[in-house]
């Protein structure tokens, strides 16, 4: 019995679509997952088309993020129109066009992600593979490269498996088999000293004032956890917050909101049992901006010209509460 998924079917279509004439260009939203995955497409078809680029639509600015595309030697570049033009092709990873304007002017022919189904299917893609079960997308590349019989060099696999640490949050967030087993599988090739010394790049000192900012905003909404940050110079400060409030005993989910640039930037981590919060934020959040994600961790942006002059943290309380009683602040 085979270790992973046999995909000899699907891999032929997406090595169908490669053409020795042709330039590509990997297209993500940068976290450790996409870029992991970036690497792996980048392997898998670099020495079948002409060049392979990676592009994040996102500024850079999380120090785990930075730490990993610097040691790892990840070859990514801010997209911009002139770095677009010089594409033939375009792929997505672990994110689909739908999830951020930035990706909607541009004609995927690639789509691999492991976040929810689309509504409607994408009419331009050739290729699409879209698993929502799997916790990782690079668990997904894993077993694309173990089908073509590839083994991944010691920066890729580092890679790949730090994508699958940071999407399970060491397999505290709800996972399958597959997931376990990429896991396990990279361990064999991976270095895991890469590993700490990127784990312990995560928080600058900077940052420390917004968990005192946290704290002090800090409200419970029955089973569940509010605070509200006000202007962050990175989003990704809203990201550790919300991951680090999960911690706290008896808290089944948590929203921490705050103001990037001319955004309300909105993140809900839960414990994956009970709320879901990729649909949660999509039904408070979607009729006034992009929203989605997982059952355990998912995202809101919104326009502040948008809230037409609403103050930002009660316009979210608001939301969150809905009429209830039982909020305190702590």
């Amino acid at each position: 019995m085979a270790y992973f998924k046999q995909l000899e079917d699907q891999l032929q279509d997406l090595l169908a679509l490669c053409n020795k004439d042709e330039r590509w260009l990997v297209v993500v939203n940068a976290d450790p997952d996409s870029l992991a995955s970036a690497m792996a497409f980048k392997r898998i078809i670099g020495r079948r088309v002409a060049e392979v680029g990676i592009a994040h639509i996102n500024e850079v600015k999380r120090l785990d993020n930075l730490a990993m595309i610097h040691y790892l030697r990840i070859p990514a570049q801010r997209m911009i129109p002139t770095l677009v033009a010089q594409y033939d092709r375009f792929a997505i990873l672990d994110s689909q066009p739908h999830h951020h304007p930035d990706f909607e002017d541009l004609k995927f022919s690639v789509i691999i992600d492991h976040h929810p189904l689309p509504e409607e299917p994408y009419p331009h893609a050739e290729y699409v593979d879209i698993r929502p079960k799997y916790a990782a997308n690079c668990t997904m590349m894993t077993e694309y490269l173990y089908n073509l019989n590839i083994r991944p060099a010691k920066l890729l696999a580092t890679a790949l498996l730090y994508g699958i640490k940071t999407d399970t949050q060491s397999f505290e967030r709800p996972f399958i088999d597959d997931d376990v087993k990429a896991f396990r599988y990279l361990t064999k090739y991976a270095d895991m000293d890469l590993i700490k010394r990127i784990t312990r790049s995560e928080i600058h000192p900077d940052w420390l004032r917004y968990f005192s900012r946290a704290f002090y905003n800090l409200r419970r909404i029955g089973p569940g956890l509010f605070s509200h940050i006000g202007k962050v110079e990175n989003p990704d400060t809203l990201v550790i917050l919300a991951d680090f409030l999960m911690r706290v005993h008896g808290v089944s989910w948590d929203v921490v909101s705050g103001i990037y640039e001319d955004t309300l930037v909105v993140i809900f981590r839960g414990d994956g049992m009970r709320k879901d919060m990729g649909k949660m934020a999509s039904k408070l959040f979607n009729d006034i901006g992009s929203a989605g994600g997982h059952k355990a961790a998912a995202r809101a942006e919104i326009k502040l010209e948008a809230l037409e002059g609403a103050d930002p943290e009660s316009f979210v309380l608001k939301k969150l509460t809905k009429g209830k009683k039982s909020v305190k602040r702590i």
